[in-house]
């Protein structure tokens, strides 16, 4: 990737300078960008990109490998100019709450019932995770209702979040550094790792906040049967 990913360095980044690298049409590389582009199951994020005096709506999304920011009409700059970029931060820190909530939550369920992510999706109003626990209904609402009594009681600790960054192999011999049911970390020499001390250890290379305070409360918006091994719930944060 050509493209420095500032938001895994600092996450709370809301603007920042970069040099354009690659133009196709309205489609734009940078040497560095803090939007995050929608990996990892996190909604990418919106934002705008300046030059001079005119301004362009972007969206990034990963595309051949890259960090491609997706403006509303082509540019008038060209490739080794400068823009500033600043992150819709609004719906960006909504999905980082959501985020670590999830990780929180992914976590106490692992430990309870050894569920794992099969599925899941954050946006800004909402997320949505997918596990594969089993059992009826009423028996897979408990499940979520008393995991989400925990995460909330967790989140309420004030626990710093940690990101660092691990050695591919060190890493992936951490026990349930990957809580993903079908799927591993990229094949990537470092790993980005996430923790949340006594509760939490994942890789993982999208925005969370700094503090398990900042993320309010969790609540159990609907749960849906999707099938075997796929139990769905929806939440938000308040």
């Amino acid at each position: 990737m050509k493209t420095r990913l500032l938001y895994q360095e600092d996450s709370y980044l809301r603007e920042f300078n970069a040099t354009v690298l690659e133009l196709s049409g309205n489609e734009v590389v940078l040497d560095q960008t803090a939007f995050h582009d929608g990996t990892g199951g996190v909604q990418a994020d919106t934002g705008v990109l300046y030059y001079g005096g005119e301004s362009y709506a972007a969206t990034a999304v990963h595309k051949g490998g890259e960090v491609v920011h997706v403006l509303d009409r082509s540019p008038s700059f060209k490739p080794g100019e400068a823009v500033r970029g600043v992150v819709d931060w609004d719906k960006r820190y909504r999905k980082m709450r959501l985020h670590t909530a999830a990780h929180i939550l992914s976590a106490v369920l692992y430990r309870r019932h050894n569920a794992l992510i099969t599925g899941g999706d954050i946006t800004p109003e909402y997320a949505r995770d997918d596990f594969n626990v089993e059992g009826d209904m009423a028996t897979v609402k408990r499940i979520f209702e008393e995991a989400v009594a925990e995460a909330n009681e967790i989140a309420r600790r004030g626990i710093e979040v940690k990101v660092y960054w691990l050695p591919r192999e060190e890493a992936l011999k951490i026990p349930g550094v990957v809580k993903l049911a079908e799927k591993m970390p990229p094949e990537v020499p470092r790993l980005r790792i996430v923790e949340i001390p006594g509760v939490d250890i994942q890789a993982d290379g999208g925005p969370h906040v700094r503090n398990t305070s900042e993320i309010g409360t969790i609540k159990i918006l609907k749960v849906e049967n999707r099938g075997r091994g796929k139990k769905r719930i929806y939440y938000t944060v308040e």
